[in-house]
């Protein structure tokens, strides 16, 4: 049975939270594979049949460290993961649609398959202070990263993609 990896990037917490829960809503539903994106590589997009991004946005745009993944992976696996289904979750203090715009430019490179809109969960962190603190994400947007982390593996354990 396909695996979903879902891949995060976390500075401050928020992205590991929201990934962690996707992780526990597809843990029930079929294979699921939880890695930081420092720690992946190419042959981890291959061994997936769908994909969950999640990355903080920073200055408008993806973390370097989730940029740095798609960097060294994109061309390794370009035409062989084509039609693939993917979603994506962005921690964001305040808008998270620069994030959302260029992780699916990414996608879109590689033939992904969007199943759904972007996730995006804001922390309204907006000083210096508060965007560099550790991040709570409240339960009720955690949840709704384990709907999406158990939609995702449901699907893909159905075969819908």
């Amino acid at each position: 049975m396909a695996e979903l990896l879902i891949l995060y990037h976390s500075r401050t917490g928020g992205s590991r939270q929201m990934a962690e829960a996707a992780y526990a809503g597809a843990a029930g539903e079929g294979p699921a594979r939880l890695l930081r994106a420092e720690e992946a590589g190419p042959a981890d997009l291959l061994a997936a049949g769908a994909y969950l991004f999640c990355a903080p946005e920073n200055l408008a745009a993806l973390s370097g460290a989730m940029k740095e993944f798609f960097d060294l992976c994109y061309y390794p696996v370009l035409g062989q993961i084509e039609g693939r289904a993917y979603a994506q979750m962005i921690c964001a203090g305040s808008d998270g649609s620069g994030a959302a715009r260029q992780l699916a430019r990414i996608a879109t490179g590689w033939r992904l398959k969007a199943v759904q809109e972007p996730l995006i969960i804001c922390t309204h962190a907006q000083t210096p202070e508060a965007i560099l603190a550790e991040k709570g994400i409240p339960e009720a947007e955690l949840q709704s990263c384990r709907d999406l982390g158990q939609a995702m593996a449901a699907g893909l354990a159905m075969g819908m993609f």
